[in-house]
């Protein structure tokens, strides 16, 4: 076990090393004081015009003061839940703290969601309202809020449709600002009655497995989250820094590593127009710390990998160069000979300079988190000079638990726990974690919190081990682990993992649980795809390529080298191919493009089963 006093932990937790993390009592009064101290410097980025304009800590927090005032001018009180709809835009983080700074609680909703899905977060969080930025989602959330027992007013930071008329009330975002700059500047002062173990807001789970729960984090959780960030990243030199924001801020992730750890430390924020137009966001906010999901890395990697294929075979051969000596650099930096050095100094002015310069030129580090990355992927991309720390959480821990160290960083694994977090491993492999970033429970649901905290431990429902450095290295998940009829079990995301790091593949998932071996459904590339169908004279069309037996004999040779690479339990036998892509919009992805299994096996079950059936006849 790790820090074996949890009251210690706390403490410690508190200190926060060269920053005083426990003069913050809550996530408003971090805002106010960094508002204060950084006034006039510029602070959240957003495009406006097609160039990206600023506003200051000034205007935000003046922004903040407004918003708490006009929202208690309609009636928010004291632990009222506020749903937050929209995308990433400063409006965004000045609803967020406007609602605290009010004494409610933010619910931020992925604008992903259905109309059911609005009225599920409405209904179990009972709302008294609602903020929502665009007519584009406003037309799926106003008949959830209609049909809502709790919701009064819902308002929208852009324009309504003309002529709308609906029986709740509807203000604008500059009309509440407006109104709430009227009234007396108190907004501090009430403010500063909030506590560190009140919960700041509710973070829907985001529903891989089932009903989205309420995650009830506290003020006190996220700021140990910050703390212990900053003395990780510490060792980087944090100065000046700039954050590029993408990944949604309704996912804890974002709302903790991409919001309020840059507020805490004083930072920039740049918001990213859209995942299509990340590389260019890259180059023009030039970020010097950036947080994504292993899908994005995984989709990065391809893109990186299919540009190197159409250049000339000298810049290939030199690309394939400079990732060979990064990767024998990672493993063992002294391991490089006397001409190998020279190599490296030469690919490192011809090629990762290049590299680096198209991720902005500025990156101290990429934290990848929200579920496991191939430890391939982070290696690929540490070679060619880009830092990649691969971290580990949960949304039931504000969320980070753990990350690799800047000075020792071994992808295998993520990393120690943070500091003020006690981590121990339970008899039967489980992770348990400990310490002030533990979620308060779930909304409504006390028993549900009961089976996941247990004695003041989160059982984390994953299974691993510590490393005679104290980095945790997950082996699996209990949740997803396959358990074959015989008896023995795998792990699915390492197989799918293996899968769609293949250029053919873009998506897969692995099935067989209760079965004597594994079979997959797979994505083929759209790249891949256009490609082969040229070449084969065919219409680029999934849905029919999907039954073209010429398409499975390609893939089958796919699944024959990946299966080289695996244990004979894990070997793919059979699979199909996937009509269409999974996708938030299909409900098959969750917003942080993690598969939903449930749902996808809602649609594919069936036909999964049938390969079974097929190799029994």
């Amino acid at each position: 076990m790790i820090e074996a006093d949890s009251h210690a932990a706390v403490k410690r937790c508190k200190k926060g090393g060269t920053m005083d993390f426990s003069a913050w009592n809550s996530l408003t009064e971090m805002f106010f004081e960094q508002a204060e101290k950084h006034a006039d410097r510029n602070f959240l980025w957003a495009k406006r015009d097609g160039a990206y304009r600023p506003l200051t800590w000034r205007e935000a927090e003046s922004g903040v003061k407004d918003l708490a005032r006009g929202l208690r001018g309609l009636g928010v009180e004291r632990g009222d839940r506020v749903v937050l709809v929209a995308e990433n835009r400063p409006e965004w983080l000045i609803a967020d703290v406007g609602i605290m700074a009010a004494g409610g609680v933010t619910v931020p909703a992925y604008t992903t969601n259905t109309t059911n899905d609005h009225l599920h977060i409405l209904t179990n969080s009972g709302a008294k309202g609602v903020i929502v930025s665009t007519r584009a989602l406003a037309r799926k959330l106003l008949p959830a809020a209609l049909d809502s027992a709790s919701c009064k007013w819902v308002i929208s930071i852009e324009d309504l449709e003309q002529g709308q008329s609906v029986p709740i009330e509807l203000y604008r975002w500059d009309e509440i600002l407006h109104k709430g700059s009227l009234a007396p500047d108190d907004v501090k002062d009430y403010a500063s009655y909030a506590q560190r173990h009140e919960t700041a807001c509710f973070i829907y789970t985001s529903g891989t497995g089932g009903v989205p729960k309420a995650v009830m984090l506290s003020h006190g959780a996220i700021i140990c989250n910050c703390m212990g960030a900053h003395h990780l990243l510490e060792e980087l030199g944090l100065d000046r820094e700039v954050f590029l924001s993408f990944l949604p801020l309704t996912h804890s992730y974002e709302h903790t590593a991409g919001q309020f750890f840059p507020i805490s430390i004083g930072a920039e924020i740049y918001y990213a127009e859209s995942v299509e137009q990340l590389l260019n966001n890259l180059a023009e906010a030039k970020p010097t710390i950036m947080t994504a999901v292993p899908r994005l890395y995984e989709t990065m990697l391809q893109r990186i990998r299919r540009g190197v294929s159409t250049q000339s075979p000298f810049k290939q051969r030199l690309f394939t160069l400079a990732e060979t000596l990064g990767r024998k650099r990672y493993v063992d930096p002294t391991s490089l000979s006397v001409k190998e050095r020279l190599l490296d100094l030469i690919v490192e002015i011809l090629v990762r300079s290049k590299i680096k310069k198209r991720f902005g030129g500025r990156l101290k580090a990429m934290v990848s988190g929200g579920a496991a990355l191939n430890p391939d992927i982070g290696v690929f991309f540490v070679a060619l000079g880009l830092p990649v720390l691969q971290g580990y959480g949960q949304t039931e821990s504000a969320p980070v638990i753990s990350c690799n160290r800047p000075e020792r960083v071994k992808m295998h694994t993520v990393g120690p726990p943070l500091k003020g977090v006690e981590v121990k491993i339970a008899d039967d492999g489980e992770i348990l974690v400990r310490g002030e970033l533990i979620m308060n429970g779930y909304w409504g649901d006390e028993e549900a919190t009961a089976n996941v905290i247990k004695d003041g431990w989160l059982h984390t429902g994953d299974v691993g081990r510590l490393d005679e450095y104290n980095y945790i290295q997950i082996t699996d998940r209990k949740k997803d682990i396959i358990v074959f009829s015989g008896g023995d079990n795998v792990s699915p995301a390492r197989i799918e993992g293996f899968l769609t790091l293949q250029a053919e593949i873009h998506q897969a998932m692995a099935y067989g649980d209760k079965r004597p071996n594994l079979v997959a459904l797979l994505v083929p590339d759209e790249e891949f795809l256009k490609s082969w169908a040229k070449e084969h004279d065919k219409k680029y069309d999934l849905q029919a390529l999907s039954a073209d037996p010429d398409l499975r004999k390609h893939l089958s040779g796919v699944i024959d080298n990946v299966n080289k690479l695996l244990s004979p339990m894990e070997k793919v036998r059979r699979f199909i191919i996937a009509p269409e892509a999974f996708t938030t919009d299909n409900g098959m992805m969750t917003p942080t493009l993690k598969i939903r299994r449930h749902k996808i096996l809602a649609e594919y079950g069936k036909v999964l089963d049938e390969l079974y059936e097929k190799k029994k006849a």
